[in-house]
């Protein structure tokens, strides 16, 4: 998922302020005391309470729990052992996912989502790498870490900064004017903790080439990129639709994203689903692809000549006979039509070899598992998976005379290349077409009783 939660204030004790945000006292929080006391502070505590830890694969620990005072309210806290914590205050609802998204390699987030693992700084994640099965990292180029030591210059005045409670804050809350000051003032608490993260290792923002003012571009730009309008991108904005990636930047109310960003989001949505079957369906007039257009043309042109061109069908579109039993008869016809053209939908001459090869793999896995285990191989000892005995099933039901002749092979190649009796393929086959599949007990019996050859006698 793209990250587009937007926190709403930074807890007093983070060691990694997020740039623009107001500071909120956390001193009734149990941060000093691990995970498991900040979810205590909201699990089961109440109605509409909440609260859960969890380790982190990359080291540490995350926690989230209902404010205990003001409901409507979250914390999250991300701890790493050598780059300290982040503590947000969210929206309650907002905690969860956000947890959620931190148990990966994000310590922190800044910028609209680009994030960093203690080492380098990667854009928003946004290309699904399904290899992986993760949004794909691509590290920011030329970045600088923006560290808290970096922008106390001695010339903010923390007089004039605020630390709101809890209890009365608004989510609504403008984003402070004069943030260095409230800056300035965070570093004089943080100082007086225990043991303090040093102010230089805080992490406070980044700084990229990519990042700069003037390389940023606004909705036109990146709705082009999209290949959509800049209307069509402000609706999707508006709704939270598309996955569109927060912007990097706002100015004068407009938003702004570095070009990389945007490149990665057109990118994606060329990967997506809706965007692979644009490109499939090559201006479809119904967005279909290739193969099933070819089909529904077929059946126009098949329709049309049954229902147009044959004058004992024709004539029954005179309202005289236009009646419930003639309706029928016709629709029962043109289903006909189709069930009988399943050879030229489906390609049984590809499909039957392909449950073929992938029967034999999964018996040859079986093989190998009875064979470590030391004992006698066995028909049940034969598994195919789940899928693959779904497939087996539909194949016998819709084409039993082509699964006839490639159960046959499946059978004969079974007894040459992994020595397994024709006899012991056949019950395995049956058994996992329909214990794992959808074939009829019965139709199942009378389906192998015609195609595995009898033992031999004597």
């Amino acid at each position: 998922m793209v990250y587009h939660i937007r926190p709403l204030a930074n807890g007093l004790r983070t060691d990694h302020p997020v740039p623009g945000l107001p500071f909120v006292d956390d001193s009734h929080l149990p941060l000093d005391d691990g995970p498991d006391a900040i979810e205590a502070v909201g699990r089961n505590k109440g109605e509409g309470m909440w609260g859960r830890c969890d380790n982190s694969r990359e080291g540490g620990w995350l926690a989230f729990t209902t404010d205990p005072i003001a409901h409507h309210l979250g914390w999250a806290v991300r701890y790493h052992p050598e780059h300290g914590r982040t503590v947000l205050l969210l929206r309650d609802e907002n905690t969860a996912s956000l947890h959620t998204y931190w148990t990966g390699a994000p310590l922190l987030f800044r910028a609209g989502g680009y994030w960093w693992d203690g080492e380098a700084w990667y854009r928003p994640g946004q290309i699904w790498d399904p290899v992986t099965e993760n949004y794909a990292r691509h590290k920011a180029r030329a970045t600088a870490t923006v560290h808290a030591n970096d922008m106390l210059d001695g010339r903010a005045h923390p007089d004039r900064a605020h630390v709101h409670k809890a209890a009365t804050f608004d989510p609504a809350t403008a984003e402070p004017k004069n943030w260095l000051d409230h800056l300035t003032l965070w570093a004089q608490h943080h100082q007086k903790q225990d043991d303090p993260l040093p102010l230089q290792k805080c992490v406070v923002d980044l700084a990229s080439p990519e990042l700069a003012g003037d390389r940023l571009v606004g909705v036109p730009e990146m709705a082009e990129l999209g290949g959509i309008t800049a209307s069509t991108l402000r609706g999707y904005i508006s709704r939270g639709e598309n996955d569109v990636p927060l912007p990097q930047a706002t100015v004068g109310g407009r938003a702004q994203w570095s070009r990389p960003v945007a490149e990665d989001w057109a990118e994606a949505r060329r990967r997506s689903s809706e965007g692979l079957k644009d490109a499939m369906s090559a201006g479809d007039r119904h967005r279909l692809a290739p193969g099933a257009a070819q089909i529904r043309d077929r059946f126009s042109e098949t329709f049309f000549s049954f229902l147009w061109k044959r004058p004992d069908i024709r004539k029954r579109w005179v309202l005289r006979h236009r009646n419930e039993p003639t309706v029928r008869e016709v629709a029962d016809q043109l289903a006909f039509e189709v069930a009988d053209s399943l050879r030229r939908i489906i390609p049984t001459d590809a499909l039957g070899p392909t449950i073929r090869h992938a029967v034999l793999e999964d018996f040859a896995t079986s093989l190998g598992v009875s064979e470590r285990r030391g004992g006698q191989l066995k028909a049940f000892d034969l598994i195919l998976s789940v899928p693959l005995a779904k497939m087996l099933s539909w194949f016998i039901q819709h084409f039993p005379t082509s699964a006839q002749w490639y159960v046959g092979e499946i059978m004969g190649e079974a007894d040459k290349q992994l020595g397994i009796p024709a006899q012991v393929t056949g019950e395995a086959l049956r058994r996992s077409a329909t214990t794992n599949g959808e074939l009829d007990g019965q139709a199942a019996k009378e389906f192998f009783s015609r195609v595995v050859p009898r033992e031999p006698e004597g």
